[in-house]
């Protein structure tokens, strides 16, 4: 079954890059501000005429520096106002940028920087910049700006020249560097935008964005605030969101499920009872009282909109935050997507599915389940660019498509479970469920060959385990017997990124965890 193709909303030109757009939105936002960090308990506002004044002095200072289209340049680091600046003067010159996270290994790094082949590395902070050799990002922008060179033509960067190439998560094997043209990264952010006008285009449209810039999810967000005039605020990290909401106080927000559910765990912490969280579910948008105000101010008090993509969403979790005044719209993408595939939109969601195809794009949905998808979005291949791109991506994933083109995630095909007994059991759903009991950061659910299922628990710092069997009693109750968790073990210590468990975008390194606890999982089936 196919999905209807949706006509784009808008297109990039054969000629000018992203960063030509961005720009001359820039140019015409002109005093607006466009973009937040928080510096000594304030935020400090940068405008749109300010930003692309110098973004185009850092570009000529690139040029005048020796950077060519085609360059290599790799940009370390987190969130910062100099991280976007780098990046579109990057892209407005014809080079490319390779980001790398700012959790990376040495080994990681080293790996990135000799596949890509990067002629410089910028850093954010001093350890960034020893461990890769690399420039401060303070230092480069001050040094770069006031460069007395001409300003290059981003118009002459060609819409399917290379912007940028993302390094996978590497949840199996050495992470490949995924090619995005400036066509796939506009495709993807100027589409979304241009479907949501009730988020980009409100009146005082604001958003606190702390996915990674070094992952294509929290990129493409922020190409498509800036080229939208939203004012875009900088989170060092997800940590940082509950304390910053009622002082930003964001209309919408960009984010994976892992956010809403410490969201919705920080209000159980601070004292909301299973009564009352079934009381909201029960009453949807039109719960009311003083917990459902606190809440609401909590969240700063204008949220209205959360764009929630990168994994699946519980759906007590996605009917929780709806009861807050806030709607939930499902997206799905990937990294060779520039993360579109589908979007919901006000007036166009359905529960459990995340939207209908992108505009510009097409679904389908192979014999054996797999999601198809082919559109301006797709990306031409992995680094280096060999041959000619399939006409459609395999995702690897399963999904199924409703009658009116809404899609359904099914599944991971690499990480469906088989037992010994021929049983396809999909793990993140009975994870998700376990993962949103208080005291619970992780679950990891294995069988792989086993005649049973089972489970490694991960508590939060001095959480009791007293719980633990409730959660896996509600996570079983979505399942059949046969796929239900029958014996599960707590794990002293905790799944991160900084140890290689997680990926940067908070998916389970399943290969690294299954290696690491192996001893635990085989007590499991003792």
């Amino acid at each position: 079954m196919t999905a209807v193709l949706n006509p784009p909303l808008v297109t990039l030109p054969d000629r000018g890059g992203i960063a030509a757009e961005i720009l001359r939105r820039l140019d015409a936002a002109g005093a607006r501000p466009v973009l937040a960090a928080p510096a000594r308990g304030e935020w400090t506002d940068t405008s749109a005429r300010v930003l692309a004044g110098l973004v185009r002095s850092v570009a000529a200072g690139l040029v005048a520096d020796g950077v060519r289209p085609g360059d290599r340049v790799a940009l370390f680091g987190g969130n910062t106002p100099e991280w976007l600046v780098l990046d579109l003067a990057v892209l407005a010159t014809g080079a490319v940028t390779v980001p790398i996270y700012p959790t990376s290994s040495p080994a990681q790094v080293a790996h990135v920087l000799s596949d890509s082949g990067a002629a410089r590395v910028l850093a954010e902070t001093p350890a960034q910049a020893a461990m890769s050799g690399g420039e401060l990002f303070g230092d480069a922008v001050a040094r770069l700006a006031v460069t007395a060179a001409p300003t290059p033509d981003p118009d002459a960067v060609g819409a399917d020249d290379v912007a940028t190439i993302v390094y996978t998560s590497g949840t199996t094997g050495a992470p490949k560097g995924c090619v995005l043209t400036h066509r796939n990264l506009f495709a993807a952010a100027g589409n979304v935008v241009a479907l949501l006008p009730e988020l980009f285009a409100a009146p005082d449209a604001s958003t606190l964005l702390f996915l990674p810039l070094s992952h294509v999810f929290g990129r493409v967000a922020a190409h498509g605030c800036l080229w939208a005039g939203v004012r875009t605020g900088l989170l060092a990290s997800a940590a940082e969101l509950t304390a910053e909401l009622p002082r930003f106080r964001p209309s919408f927000l960009v984010l994976v499920p892992y956010a809403l559910e410490k969201l919705r765990k920080g209000a159980r912490a601070a004292g909301l009872t299973p009564a009352l969280e079934a009381e909201a579910v029960e009453a949807g948008a039109d719960w009311s009282g003083p917990v459902a105000d606190a809440l609401r101010a909590a969240l700063g008090g204008r949220l209205a909109h959360v764009i929630c993509g990168g994994a699946a969403l519980d759906p007590t979790t996605a009917a929780f935050t709806e009861a807050l005044g806030v709607r939930v719209l499902g997206a799905y993408g990937l990294t060779e997507t520039a993360c579109g595939v589908s979007m919901s939109a006000p007036g166009a969601v359905k529960a459990g599915r995340v939207g209908r195809a992108l505009p510009g794009s097409e679904v389908l949905i192979a014999e054996d389940g797999e999601i198809l998808v082919r559109g301006d979005q797709v990306s031409p291949g992995y680094w280096p660019l060999t041959g000619e791109p399939e006409p459609w991506l395999r995702t690897g994933d399963l999904g199924s498509l409703d009658r009116e083109g809404y899609l359904a995630i099914t599944g991971r095909r690499k990480e469906i479970i088989v037992t010994s007994g021929g049983k396809n059991v999909a793990p993140e759903p009975l994870e998700d469920r376990i993962r949103l009991h208080p005291g619970i950061a992780h679950a990891v659910v294995v069988g792989e060959g086993r005649s049973y299922v089972t489970a490694l628990v991960f508590l939060e710092p001095g959480a009791s385990p007293d719980g633990v069997q409730d959660a896996v009693d509600d996570a079983n109750s979505l399942v059949s017997r046969a796929e239900s968790v029958r014996r599960w073990a707590i794990v002293p210590g905790a799944l991160s990124i900084a140890d290689g468990t997680l990926t940067p975008s908070l998916k389970l390194r399943r290969a690294v965890v299954a290696e690491r606890y192996a001893e635990q999982v085989a007590s499991l089936y003792a």
